[in-house]
């Protein structure tokens, strides 16, 4: 069964707070607020798209803080979505809002309208951190609006960030262990892009903030999604969806902006483990993944065969194996 998400972007909606990285508007292209009508034509225009069988469809409300937005307005917004929701034409209802913006009131109003999933917008559990980005929020925030979502039956999640103000490898790894004390049910993870219209722009701009290179968000996130892969949480997401304006020629000014950064993620681990099953001496290997896996092991732009031949002086040959696991490979050395 696939799942499938429709999303309805909120840009900036219910946030007082400037976050040095976030221009909601250019991050999801949109401009205009949203309304009930808009809730009606977004999903019923995707209905049309999405197959009727075998799928889960969940209503989405990203982009903005939406727990911050009046009850009342929050109140139209999933009553228009709570009637495709009683039909059986979508599965759920989900959204993304801050820590800060959680209690019982807002909680018993969400449920009452199906929402099935929260994702807060943790981002790092170093108040320092949190402090450098303009947050608004802290640490004991995230472990109090967690303690208090898992009182009600919803799917948690949380999202992370990578390459804050302040932040290092070490206290990202700090976020991803807090994060899994906390028992989400889902993850993401994102490693900070640099927006026009941010603060983090101007900050970048006059030198006093120094973005991630590719190189280095890929080698951190791969540390983060093998240690919540670990402990059992999902990562539904690794860096942002690309988009016009999530792209090298639309908003973003720096950092490790790539179409494909989570396979870049993955293809990194499939090296790691490739390099581990080659012996001593080998100059070329037939490499066998499982079929699904093989765009993975080859590496985007084949980056990993070609980075085997350059740093191992090893010509590898990717091959397949039905009745390998994922990421389990088998190497024949010659």
């Amino acid at each position: 069964m696939k799942t499938y998400n429709i999303p309805i972007f909120v840009p900036h909606r219910g946030c007082p707070f400037d976050c040095v990285f976030c221009n909601q508007k250019r991050i999801t292209g949109t401009q205009k607020e949203v309304t009930a009508d808009d809730v009606h034509n977004i999903i019923g225009e995707y209905l049309k798209t999405l197959p009727s069988k075998n799928r889960r469809i969940e209503a989405a409300f990203f982009g903005g803080s939406f727990t911050g937005i009046p009850i009342n307005e929050q109140s139209e917004l999933l009553a228009a979505a709570n009637e495709y929701l009683k039909k059986g034409d979508i599965d759920g209802i989900r959204l993304s809002t801050r820590p800060d913006y959680i209690d019982k009131e807002i909680l018993d109003n969400l449920l009452k309208y199906g929402v099935t999933t929260i994702e807060l917008g943790v981002q790092s559990m170093d108040d320092g951190v949190l402090k450098s980005s303009n947050r608004g929020h802290t640490r004991e925030d995230v472990i109090n609006a967690v303690k208090l979502i898992k009182e009600y039956p919803f799917t948690l999640g949380l999202q992370m960030m990578t390459g804050l103000p302040g932040d290092t490898d070490e206290k990202s790894l700090y976020t991803a262990d807090e994060i899994i004390k906390l028992k989400p049910d889902i993850v993401r993870i994102y490693p900070t892009l640099t927006i026009k219209d941010t603060f983090l722009e101007k900050m970048y701009l006059t030198g006093k903030y120094k973005p991630q290179s590719v190189d280095e968000a890929v080698n951190l996130a791969k540390q983060l999604l093998l240690k919540f892969e670990k402990n059992n949480i999902t990562v539904i997401r690794v860096g942002l969806q690309s988009t016009d304006e999530i792209s090298e020629n639309g908003s973003v000014v720096a950092g490790p902006v790539h179409s494909s950064f989570r396979e870049l993620v993955e293809s990194s681990i499939y090296y790691d483990i490739i390099c581990g099953k080659l012996k001593d001496g080998c100059k070329r290997a037939d490499v066998y993944v499982n079929p699904r896996e093989v765009s993975k092991a080859v590496g985007n732009k084949r980056c990993n065969i070609i980075k085997l031949k350059q740093e191992k002086n090893i010509d590898v040959k990717i091959c397949t194996d039905e009745n390998l696991e994922k990421r389990e490979v088998r190497c024949t050395c010659y």
